[in-house]
Order: C-alpha cells, then sequence, then structure tokens
C-alpha cells in the first residue's frame, strides 16, 4: 500500500531477512525473530504490511503481476520482440513451444516467479503465526489481518496455479518437517479448493471496502472467488484436457460476481494512465510508489521492459510486441460487430510509409481499443502527440527495436508517458508507479456472462456484453488516431441467435478488452482450446514470421509450465513433474 507505515516496513523487513534460506521451503528467518518474540500488535502490524510489499517485489526478468511472457506472447497476442531471437532466449522457448528442460530460465523467469510468489506466500504465513498467538484483547484488528494475510495467499497460490498446475498449498500451520514432505501431487479439484478456502475466510472477515487503498476487501475477495470456480468449473484430466464443465461451479460465479460492486471507468484509457490509480474499476491492484522512503521507490520494472526501445525518452527494451494476429482481431464489419470467423482473412495496415506512418486498408474499420492497446506507426503514443520539443510521441516505425524480425507493432496499455509523474528512469531502464491491476470490473462482468453462457442462459450475458462495448464506444475522447485514416465503428449485438454464436462473441469480447494484458493464454487454456487455436495461430504467422518456422504446441504438455527442477531436487522428489517435461 502506498505509503502505509512505510518506516516500520522497512525496518521489519531489515530485521526479517537479515537471515534466510535458499530455498522458499525454509524462507522463514532463522535466529533473528520467531512469532513468540514478535507476538505484539504494532509488529503485527508491520508485518502484514511486510506481506503486502513482497507481492511488488518484481524485476525486469523477474515477474509476478505482469504475466506478458507467460499469458500474451505465449499466446496469439504478441511476439517476444526485443533485441532478437537470443535476447531473453527463455521467452523465446516459451513462444516457440520448446521448454523441454524444467530448469529453463536457469534462475530467471519461471524459477524465480515460482521462488518469489512463494516468498510472499512465506511472509503472509509468517505474519499469521504471529497474529494467531495475540490474544484478542490485545489486538482488535487481529481477524481483519488474518482475512487480509489469507486473501493474499490465496493470490499467490492462485497464480502459481494457472502457471504450473501441480503446486504444494503451504499454510502457516505446519511445521518446517511438513512443508519438506507436502506434495504437489494432489487433486485438481482439492487445491482449487484450498485456494477458495482462503477467499472465502477473506470474504467472510472482511469488510466491503477499507480505507487505505491496496488492501483486500470483501468486494476484492468476492471478485477472485468468481475467477477461482469459473477455472474450477472447467474440469481437466491429467493430460489438462477439458473433461467437463461444472454447472454448480459456474452458478457460484454468477453468485460472487453479483456480489462485487464497482463500474465501469468511462473511458477505456482511464484504466491505463497513471493518475487514475484506485478508480472505481479497479477492484483490486497491486500498488507502486514513489518518494515513499525507499532508495528508488517501489515502482513496477517489469513493465518497462516492454517501452519502446527507439525512443530516447524510453530507452530500453522492445519486447511484448502485438502480432499481427492481434492487430487484425479488431477489425468490425458495417454494424460495428468484430469479424468473429474471418478477421484474419487480411492484414489491417497494409502499407508502411517513408515517414513511419501506416495506412490502414482501404474499407476497413477498427474497434477503438486497437489505439488504446497498439502501437501503430502515425498515431500517438500514450495519447501524446508531443511531450516536449524534444520528445515527439507519435508512433514511429523506427521504434521498433528488429522489425525484421517481430514487425512494427508496439504495446501500449502498461506504458506510460515520460512527462507522467508516475514515470521513473534507472539508466537505460524504466519502471512506473501505475498500479498494476489484478482484476478489474470488466473482468468480473466477463467472468458472469461466460458462466450464464456456459449455462444455457446466453440471453442474459447479451447486456452484459454490450455494456462492455458500449463503453468501448465511448473510449474516442483522447487523441487516438492524430487524422490518420481510422474509422471507429463499434456498435452492439441485437440478439444472440444461439449458444455458439454467443460464446464466440464473449470469448472474441474478452480479447479485445482484455489484450496484451497477460491473460489470454491462461483463457484458452481453461477453455481447453489452446492446441487449437494456437497451432492455427502459428499455421498463419509463420508465412509472415519466419521466426516461428518451428513453433508448435504440444497438447498435453504445454498447457502449463514444468515444475522447477531445483524444486523437485530440493524435496528429494516430493515434487512431481508435469506430464513432458
Amino acid at each position: 500500500m502506498k505509503n502505509i507505515k512505510i518506516f516500520s516496513l522497512v525496518t521489519i523487513i531489515a530485521i526479517l531477512f537479515i537471515s534466510c534460506s535458499d530455498s522458499f521451503l525454509e524462507y522463514e528467518p532463522q535466529g533473528v525473530l520467531s512469532s513468540e518474540n514478535v507476538a505484539t500488535a504494532d509488529n503485527a502490524e508491520s508485518l502484514v504490511i511486510a506481506a503486502y510489499a513482497a507481492l511488488g517485489n518484481e524485476w525486469q526478468v523477474m515477474p509476478l503481476n505482469y504475466y506478458w511472457a507467460y499469458g500474451s506472447v505465449r499466446a496469439d497476442d504478441a511476439y517476444k520482440g526485443g533485441g532478437g531471437r537470443t535476447d531473453n532466449i527463455w521467452v523465446d522457448q516459451y513462444e516457440q513451444f520448446n521448454v523441454t528442460q524444467a530448469d529453463s530460465g536457469s534462475e530467471r523467469w519461471l524459477p524465480s516467479t515460482w521462488t518469489n510468489h512463494y516468498k510472499s506466500i512465506s511472509r503472509a504465513n509468517f505474519a499469521l503465526s504471529v497474529i494467531n498467538d495475540i490474544p484478542d484483547s490485545e489486538y482488535p484488528n487481529k481477524t481483519l489481518r488474518q482475512a487480509e494475510l489469507s486473501f493474499l495467499r490465496a493470490h499467490s497460490h492462485f497464480m502459481l496455479k494457472i502457471l504450473f498446475k501441480k503446486i504444494p498449498y503451504i499454510t502457516e500451520n505446519l511445521t518446517q518437517e511438513e512443508i519438506s514432505q507436502t506434495s504437489n501431487d494432489i487433486s485438481n479439484d482439492e487445491l482449487w479448493n484450498n485456494i477458495a478456502d482462503d477467499f472465502i475466510f477473506a470474504f467472510d472477515n472482511l469488510p466491503q471496502s477499507q480505507d487505505e487503498p491496496g488492501r483486500a476487501d470483501r468486494n476484492a475477495a468476492a471478485a477472485y472467488l468468481a475467477k477461482v470456480r469459473l477455472y474450477q468449473a472447467y474440469e481437466q484430466d491429467e493430460q489438462h484436457q477439458v473433461v467437463n464443465i461444472n454447472a454448480s461451479r459456474l452458478q457460484e460465479v454468477i453468485d460472487y460476481s453479483n456480489e462485487v460492486t464497482g463500474s465501469l471507468e468511462t473511458d477505456f484509457a482511464n484504466n491505463f494512465l497513471g493518475g487514475y490509480d484506485n478508480g472505481p474499476e479497479s477492484i483490486w491492484a497491486i500498488q507502486f510508489s514513489l518518494n515513499d522512503g525507499t532508495a528508488k521507490g517501489r515502482a513496477s520494472w517489469v513493465t518497462g521492459t516492454t517501452s519502446p526501445h527507439g525512443n530516447p525518452l524510453y530507452g530500453c527494451c522492445g519486447f511484448n510486441l502485438a502480432s499481427q494476429n492481434m492487430v487484425n482481431a479488431f477489425k468490425t464489419n458495417t454494424d460495428g460487430l468484430p469479424l468473429l470467423d474471418t478477421f484474419n482473412d487480411s492484414d489491417i495496415f497494409n502499407v508502411i510509409n517513408n515517414d513511419g506512418t501506416s495506412e490502414l486498408t482501404e474499407g476497413i474499420s477498427v474497434d477503438p481499443r486497437l489505439d488504446h492497446t497498439v502501437g501503430v506507426p502515425g498515431r500517438p503514443f500514450k495519447y501524446r502527440n508531443t511531450v516536449n520539443t524534444s520528445g515527439d510521441m507519435i508512433y514511429n516505425f523506427s521504434w521498433a527495436r528488429d522489425p525484421g524480425v517481430y514487425g512494427y507493432f508496439g504495446n501500449m496499455k502498461e506504458q506510460q508517458a515520460p512527462d507522467c509523474s508516475c514515470f521513473v528512469k534507472d539508466g537505460a531502464f524504466v519502471g512506473t508507479t501505475k498500479n498494476y491491476i489484478t482484476i478489474r470490473f470488466a473482468d468480473v462482468l466477463l467472468f458472469k456472462a461466460e458462466a450464464l453462457i456456459q449455462l444455457d442462459r446466453w440471453e442474459e450475458a447479451l447486456p452484459i456484453i454490450n455494456q462492455i462495448r458500449a463503453r468501448a464506444e465511448a473510449s474516442t475522447q483522447r487523441p487516438l488516431a492524430a487524422g490518420a485514416s481510422d474509422i471507429y465503428n463499434i456498435g452492439q449485438y441485437s440478439s444472440f441467435p444461439n449458444k455458439e454464436f454467443a460464446w464466440k462473441a464473449l470469448k472474441f469480447e474478452r480479447r479485445m478488452e482484455l489484450a496484451m494484458e497477460g491473460w489470454r493464454f491462461f483463457d484458452l487454456v481453461r477453455w481447453g482450446e489452446a492446441e487449437q487455436t494456437l497451432n492455427a495461430y502459428l499455421a498463419e504467422e509463420k508465412t509472415k514470421r519466419d521466426y516461428l518456422s518451428n513453433a508448435e504446441f504440444t497438447e498435453g504438455r504445454d498447457e502449463y509450465y514444468p515444475i522447477p527442477q531445483r524444486e523437485i531436487d530440493f524435496t528429494g522428489g516430493v515434487y512431481k513433474q508435469n506430464p513432458g517435461y
């Protein structure tokens, strides 16, 4: 949380982590603090803040929140980008579906994401072990903080679950010996229920909202429970194939979605601009800050790796570039509706001019979310024509770091303009203090619409999807096309003639609304459509991007990432590897 008891936070973290083991399994500090000698209300409050702070402990190649490499590049939304295929070669392996070794990524990427999430879990568990021993009479906020910590623990387990599927669920009541013997090889349903139980405790014991931004509340717990039950509803076998869709779980999605209060931002752009943090659409967000008493602030540096490379106002690094398929998906027909089946029959832009601008293919209209999501030559970047006399902010072909490999489209949502007070540079690297929204209200609406369609209640999903599209239609007030030849045309559905059509519309709407936000791959896996969708995508992309010539999705393996080999070795084989690795 921004600027909440910063001095206490820094002090307690400094004490806590003077001494710790190399593995998350023994992450509790050894010989410095124990639950017995910090069991006071004041110390407990600082431990809770430390647990929140762990959510922001990411670095450029150690993502905890923004899963661009895992969820966008791994899907059909984006290319890796950067300075060629060997630049962060592990992400190239993810994109090619060539992750056959369980230690892929060395100390970076997947192994570090695993470790850092479990460090977050360890902080929550240590705080819980302290708080559990404090008498209620000495700590009026005891149940409230227990609920917050249960929420944080469930969040990290959820993120690990969608990445690795088989993970150990670690709670505060386990001894070190019991933790070392805790298997990751439990049923999918049991693991989802463990995550849900923590969120249910939070839902039952948190207020609907909290005064301090960033603290978990009942609203966020309800949204997360809707998300958990939605994933759980698509029951998978051991080879990750969807074998059943559980109707009772889908009804829970609807019930919990109905508990969520919030509203859509009036302008789609507000979700992705500094200055609009913790707005009405932000159900729960990871908080970042500057000038907070720490050396360089608590900025997000992962988003900086995906900033434009060719603009000197940024510097590094040009990763996470919109795919041609993604860009083509923003086409609309004369009624302003998406081309559900034919969007990729032709490319949306057919001319790149010498001045670095682009021209839309004649006769094509587009969803305005294109220019909120993708850096397109000739268009304002982050709604700026210029930042100052020395900084042109019209996206240019030259901003593409390696266009011969990855094309010339950029990404925009998580970037910030250099004149934003949320923008910070450290040498060539860029960070921002813009919050990372983990769940926004639009996401919750689409959770509910998805459940309704799968329960054959697609007529009830129609106004929900149209609500999302109406907001997109109204989001054209900021500088977007800068006089380019775009024709924005987005309309609402008059009806869904059948379930099949409604289902296509829902999936397409999720892609347009959440494009490049890192969730696409996980949607495809949840639906059981990853192999079909991604191999069809690759078949077409190979004709445009030579570097994808050998890429192929292997069903029954590539739906999840390998359990890091070092964790299997550390437990002496207690952890079981996912199929195919």
